[in-house]
């Protein structure tokens, strides 16, 4: 009897146990799900634990749909409240106040709210994931290594990448007429990144086995492991501290943060002296790392140095190639958009005797029309984030956002808006002449963002695209073939907009006559 009674015991104690357990971990997992509700913001209904963002945590729906979905939920409203697992979150789809927030009140939006340890990784202490003060005295002493005079000194180098890149293209010709697009200009953008940022001639075009190119593809790889890192971040981003969770590849982290440190130390050593970026941060560090009594709020080291040149490098990489995949796709099934934009080219290199300069590149208006267009459609980030650093009270008063929220702006779904971009799959760089921009509020056009934090290798990325189309549409008419994907596939798992699937196109050589 007593033992019956002792085993009713431990079992009620084991069943109740369990029960307060699971309780418990549901009232955690709702707890914050009352927020919009109180202050009367439109909100999505939430699942408990996973808040709005279920479908995209467990791989049901791409984050493209997820946001596509939360931002016409409330097709009339300026802002509303979603929930991120637990966390309450503010998706903004006005674009006065969009403007407001990046641009006109920035102030209070300093932030992209991405708090990352640097213990687990050296990208936190780059340039993207910095806040405040120690934002505010890295951008400043960035900037100028992207001067107008510092691009004009890479156009020479540009150019010849691009040499390199129509070489490589005649070779392959010789066998097929079929290329991967993505494969060589991602080959492209990296030689030409090392060459003019850093120094580094890697010859990644004529190397299929490049490691730096495998190892910025690491770098925006997303694997099942970083998927449920970023999901543990999101429930308890404190574990990820305690744990010293690693956020990106460290095999591809430490491979750059040794070139790059070798870098610097062989240029110091060798008194090496070149007009580039990485001239900049060695400056940088003289003044930020190398100065004697820095105080705590601006203290700096060589991580953060060698963070931002690996930021630069891989940023500036796998972007520039994704864009100039899906524009060359997009010339592709255009053929009276790809003869316009090499009559254009063709043009304004006589009017400049055959030059590609600065000059040149000012003059190629449609160039910049299909350029806008093609960053418009396939904007290579998915949404912008902000946090609020100070109490702000939005201008009609009718609502306050405290310090700490998290916002996010839907750059994706404001690009593919009709009421902003009528028949928004449809390629038409027509959109951007001043006539049809100057009827479009600002706000609704954000591929590099926009105000104090907009994209600091903008312009040098802007340049690199032009030279390259300049060189490959003088040379190729570029065309669909039975392995071109249509509509190309972009839900891939890196963690920017990029074909999942490579783009095949047909590379046909222009007879001059």
């Amino acid at each position: 009897m007593i033992s019956f009674l002792t085993d009713f015991l431990l079992d009620n104690v084991t069943y109740l146990s369990l029960i307060a357990i699971c309780t418990a971990i549901y009232c955690y997992s709702i707890s914050t799900y009352g927020k919009w509700r109180k202050v009367n913001i439109p909100y999505v209904q939430p699942v408990p634990l996973f808040g709005n963002t279920f479908k995209m945590m467990t791989k049901l729906e791409h984050p493209i749909d997820t946001f596509e979905r939360l931002y016409y939920s409330f097709p009339d409203v300026k802002l509303l409240g979603f929930y991120q697992m637990t966390e309450p979150m503010l998706l903004v789809r006005d674009p006065e106040l969009i403007n407001t927030i990046l641009v006109k009140d920035f102030s209070y939006f300093t932030d992209h709210g991405l708090d990352l340890d640097p213990s687990t990784t050296v990208l936190a202490n780059s340039l993207f994931f910095a806040n405040g003060q120690q934002w505010r005295t890295m951008r400043q002493k960035l900037s100028p290594g992207f001067t107008s005079g510092k691009l004009k000194d890479t156009h020479n180098q540009i150019n010849e990448c691009t040499d390199d890149m129509v070489s490589s293209i005649v070779g392959t010709l010789e066998n097929t007429d079929r290329l991967d697009v993505k494969t060589i200009t991602g080959s492209f953008s990296t030689d030409v990144i090392g060459t003019c940022a850093f120094g580094l001639k890697l010859d990644t075009i004529k190397n299929d086995d490049s490691e730096f190119r495998r190892y910025v593809k690491l770098i925006f790889q997303t694997t099942p492991r970083q998927a449920i890192v970023q999901v543990l971040m999101m429930i308890c981003p404190r574990l990820i501290k305690l744990l010293k969770i690693k956020m990106f590849s460290e095999e591809a982290t430490n491979f750059f943060y040794e070139v790059f440190k070798d870098v610097i130390k062989y240029r110091e050593e060798h008194n090496v002296f070149r007009n580039d970026l990485t001239q900049t941060l060695m400056q940088a560090r003289k003044e930020l790392v190398l100065k004697e009594n820095s105080t705590n709020e601006d203290k700096f080291t060589d991580a953060h140095i060698i963070a931002n040149a690996i930021l630069m490098f891989t940023a500036g990489s796998e972007t520039v190639s994704s864009m100039l995949s899906f524009c060359l796709y997009e010339l592709a099934l255009n053929v009276e958009i790809q003869d316009k934009l090499r009559a254009e080219i063709c043009s304004t290199k006589a009017k400049h005797d055959g030059q590609l300069n600065s000059d040149y590149l000012t003059n190629l208006h449609y160039t910049n029309m299909v350029l806008e267009e093609t960053a418009r459609k396939y904007s290579i980030a998915l949404n912008i984030m902000r946090v609020a650093t100070k109490t702000y009270t939005l201008p009609d008063e009718s609502f306050v956002i405290e310090k700490g929220q998290k916002l996010i702006i839907p750059m994706f779904s404001i690009h593919h808006d009709a009421k902003y971009y009528p028949d928004p799959m449809r390629f038409d760089p027509e959109r951007f002449s001043m006539e049809q921009k100057s009827q479009r509020p600002n706000g609704t056009y954000l591929p590099f963002g926009d105000g104090p934090r907009l994209c600091i290798g903008k312009r040098f990325a802007e340049s690199e695209m032009k030279l390259v189309l300049s060189n490959i549409l003088s040379k190729f008419e570029v065309l669909p073939c039975e392995q071109t994907e249509i509509p190309v596939n972009i839900r891939s798992e890196a963690g920017i907009i990029t074909p999942k699937n490579g783009i095949v196109l047909k590379f046909r050589p222009i007879i001059e006559h």
